[in-house]
Order: structure tokens, then sequence, then C-alpha cells
């Protein structure tokens, strides 16, 4: 894992190579790890992400996001999710509800993560 600081914000940025996230226990260790980095938002490649965390009828998206929600911790996707929203207009609509707040975003790429992050002060 790699941690970046943009101003206020410490981000913490998953590998983009190990085992598929989904699950609650998954988001409770990222709060752990965001925790000890003292990190305000984690970085997830959409790589590794487990599919059925881009099918909302599974919940798993929910309930991952929500779990680092809950503990203060903001959820950045990072990278195309393009096909999953073609799918899935109930994940486009999430999407799109969801870049307009400041706890999930879903991020092309760290040029429009570090954008975003000028854009918004510290997190309160």
């Amino acid at each position: 894992m790699r941690i970046d600081d943009h101003g206020p914000h410490r981000v913490l940025h998953v590998d983009p190579v190990g085992p598929r996230l989904s699950t609650e226990a998954d988001a409770v260790d990222l709060v752990g790890e965001a925790f000890g980095a003292d990190a305000s938002a984690v970085v997830v490649p959409v790589g590794r992400l487990d599919p059925a965390f881009f099918d909302l009828s599974t919940r798993r998206a929910g309930d991952f996001a929500q779990k680092l929600v809950n503990y203060r911790v903001q959820l950045v996707v990072l990278g195309d999710v393009g096909r999953h929203e073609a799918a899935s207009a109930a994940f486009r609509d999430w999407v799109r509800e969801s870049n307009r707040g400041r706890h999930v975003w879903f991020v092309p790429d760290e040029g429009t993560l570090a954008a975003r992050l000028a854009a918004t002060g510290p997190r309160g």
C-alpha cells in the first residue's frame, strides 16, 4: 500500500495486485489500515473489487462502502467503471449520486482524484 498527501488529505492506495475485495470484513481491514496510516481516504483500484461489488443486488457495494463511511473513511474507486455502468442503470445512478457527495467517489485516474481532493476542504 502507498500513502499520498494531498493538502489536508492523507490517502491510502490499495495495491493494484492482490485478492479481490468486497465484503464487510475486507472493508474493516481497510479501515484498520487507514487508521494506522492516519488516512482519511482509501483508494481501491477497480481491478481489486470482486465482480459481485458491481451487481448492486448482492448488496456488497453498499455494505462495503457503508462500513468505511461509518468509520469516516472515504472510499475512492479508481479506474474505469464504464462497462458496469452500461450493464446496470442502478449502478450508473449510484456512481452519479456518489460522485456528488464526499463519502464515495468513482474516479477514472489519479489526476482526477488529485483535482477533486484539491477542490475539497479538510474532512470534518
